[in-house]
């Protein structure tokens, strides 16, 4: 198929080994092209993290696009068909690491803003993009550290589309109009090491823990709601024993996590765990660290943007959804900011040979520039 403007900045990109936290000359490149539309951009380097911040208009609502430059490490790349930072074309799929996740959205919202501002060049509001290389990595000198600059600059966020891979099936079949908190929890139970000939002379942490894992695995943390599933705690890793058969361990550790719903908060997971805990007359320690926050965009004009124009583009309903994992849009809905995640299709991503189906890039262009169009031209 014939190159267009997306496609052809899509494997720009695409050719940029922005392996996290790397940058790789990404976001100069997206840089270059929204300045001479018009756009003011800030580099803010945070740690070893590249963040850009840029923003075209001077007063009313703004509306942001946000996105990632980094990608995952390739995996092993004598597994790929095509080598994955030489974007290559076969047939109507274009293959390499970073097409769907999420350079192709980058592409996207870039060319879609050069198209919308030269057919509305005084357009009423402001038009913004949040840039990071950090999301594929820790992501704490990415977006929740620009959002905490902006803060400090006085700057609100009215409108934020967030460009992660949100579809399913086909382009524009699901719309992510939140995301599950994320809380992750290590616990450390205690006991006394022995021989295992004379367990009345030890203490063993993993006899002592089973029922109070069984009841914190059991129990009903709530029901969900409209648009989230029942709170989920998954256990992924249980660490004990010496190694040798026959010594009872003096500790147990225990890694879990918390995936939860609005309808529940992370300070009340907290308090309900350990009260199972302390039911279970355990000696133990345990620490927590939230990833994020559950959010939900219900309703406005954002969702509505959206849901119009994918219709008006592809004739076609999307659903809205809050399943998958967190996104850094965990770190610009605090603010008070309507987000919305709206990408291609999500199949290949973290994958060997991770691929977009070329044609949907206009067609996402398209789509992103009717969203500017609806929430920016009265």
């Amino acid at each position: 198929m014939a190159l267009n403007k997306t496609l052809e900045l899509c494997c720009d990109l695409i050719s940029r080994p922005s392996v996290t936290p790397d940058d790789a000359g990404c976001q100069a490149l997206m840089a270059a092209r929204l300045e001479a539309i018009g756009f003011h951009c800030q580099t803010l380097r945070f740690g070893d993290v590249d963040n850009l911040w840029a923003v075209r208009g001077d007063s009313g609502p703004l509306l942001v696009f946000a996105g990632h430059t980094d990608v995952v490490p390739t995996g092993p790349e004598e597994q790929w068909q095509t080598p994955p930072f030489e974007p290559t074309l076969l047939g109507d799929t274009l293959y390499g690491r970073g097409a769907a996740d999420m350079k192709a959205s980058l592409a996207a919202m870039v060319v879609a803003c050069e198209e919308f501002v030269s057919e509305h060049p005084a357009h009423a509001g402001r038009i913004g993009f949040l840039l990071t290389s950090d999301e594929e990595g820790p992501a704490v000198d990415g977006t929740v550290r620009v959002m905490e600059w902006l803060a400090a600059q006085g700057e609100h966020i009215d409108w934020c589309l967030v460009g992660e891979p949100s579809s399913s099936e086909r382009l524009g079949d699901v719309i992510k109009n939140g995301r599950r908190g994320s809380l992750n929890a290590t616990l450390t139970i205690k006991g006394t090491q022995g021989h295992i000939a004379y367990p009345q002379l030890a203490d063993n942490p993993i006899h002592r823990a089973m029922p109070a894992l069984h009841a914190l695995t059991t129990e009903l943390w709530d029901e969900g709601n409209r648009f989230f599933p029942p709170t989920s705690l998954q256990i992924s890793n249980i660490n004990g024993g010496t190694g040798a058969t026959n010594v009872i361990p003096g500790h147990l550790e225990v890694v879990f996590n918390f995936r939860f719903s609005t309808a529940v908060t992370d300070s009340e997971l907290r308090q309900r765990t350990e009260a199972i805990l302390n039911a279970h007359d355990l000696v133990y320690d345990l620490s927590w660290n939230l990833s994020g926050q559950a959010f939900l965009t219900p309703s406005g004009e954002l969702v509505d943007a959206a849901i119009h124009s994918i219709r008006e583009e592809l004739g076609t309903v999307a659903e809205l959804s809050t399943a998958g994992g967190t996104s850094d849009g965990r770190f610009i809905a605090p603010s008070g900011a309507q987000v919305v995640e709206l990408g291609p299709v999500n199949a290949t991503i973290h994958k060997i040979d991770e691929a977009v189906h070329a044609p949907d890039l206009p067609r996402l262009t398209a789509i992103y520039r009717r969203i500017i169009h609806s929430l920016l031209v009265r």
